[in-house]
């Protein structure tokens, strides 16, 4: 009896410890100018949210490995707000080559990624589908 009782606390206490936060996956971007697009997974970085640029595909749907910006970080330093919105973080723009402050909105398998510049004046967004 009570290894059972031991087994269900340590149980729930892990499980606790080891939940993800919800915004955690594989995300596909919108579609670029010429249709191409990638995949950012995002995932904990220290005490923040980070994205790195997992793939990138033509807009024929190829992968596109000799893609340039493979494996750099896209977002960092985003911290969750109230449930489901993330502020406080940088996004890179590979397109531009620009970094805004970013804010992220999740719902459901949606997440909306803005960039923002002079004081979030003049925002840029995307909405991204989450793959995995």
């Amino acid at each position: 009896m009570n290894r059972v009782i031991l087994a269900s606390v340590l149980g729930f206490g892990l499980a606790g410890a080891v939940q993800a936060d919800p915004v955690e996956g594989i995300w596909k971007t919108a579609e670029g100018e010429e249709g191409g697009y990638l995949h950012v997974e995002i995932a904990p970085c220290g005490s923040a949210i980070c994205g790195t640029i997992n793939n990138a595909f033509k807009s024929s749907g190829d992968l596109s490995a000799d893609y340039e910006h493979l494996g750099k970080q896209i977002i960092w330093n985003m911290l969750p707000d109230e449930e489901g919105y993330y502020s406080g973080g940088k996004i890179w723009a590979p397109d531009s080559d620009k970094t805004y402050r970013s804010k992220m909105a999740l719902e459901g398998d949606s997440l909306t990624v803005k960039g923002c510049v002079a004081g979030g004046l003049i925002c840029r967004g995307q909405v991204w589908t989450r793959i995995k």
